[in-house]
């Protein structure tokens, strides 16, 4: 498995980071390469992107979620992976962070990973999460629900 690690401070109240970052199918506007996230039900997604010039699917469950503080995954189908993303409340907004791993397919996904390329992609998303959400007065909604388990 291939881990990614990748912080960024963003200048907006946790709440406003977090309710960001749980309109999982607004994902497209700043994860590149992300064609389509579907949201199943408060659980359960679908996700659509291209990865090394290939399109993937792959279906996640929220594993975890705590408002304003987590939102935890893992791949129930296609593309395995899992990982979190936490936020933590600062003095001048919040630091976001993300981990995550995953199994890289075929050769160009390896050498990627090995190279640290899929960790320089992260950072970039995370910078244009931070462009999305400092220029929003408000979230574009929100999910306030707990997950435990899956559940």
């Amino acid at each position: 498995m291939a881990t990614i690690e990748q912080t960024i401070d963003v200048q907006v109240p946790v709440s406003t980071a977090y309710g960001q970052w749980t309109q999982f199918e607004q994902f497209p506007q700043f994860m590149e390469g992300v064609v389509s996230v579907a949201q199943i039900d408060d659980s359960h997604m679908r996700w659509v992107a291209e990865i090394g010039g290939e399109r993937k699917q792959w279906d996640a469950e929220i594993v975890e979620q705590e408002p304003d503080r987590v939102i935890a995954w893992r791949s129930t189908g296609g593309l395995r992976n899992h990982g979190r993303v936490e936020f933590r409340p600062m003095d001048e907004g919040t630091r976001v962070s993300v981990s995550m791993e995953y199994e890289p397919e075929g050769l160009k996904e390896s050498a990627g990973a090995m190279l640290g390329l899929d960790g320089g992609q992260v950072a970039r998303d995370l910078e244009r999460f931070k462009k999305l959400v400092e220029r929003r007065e408000v979230t574009t909604g929100e999910w306030r629900g707990e997950i435990d388990g899956g559940r």
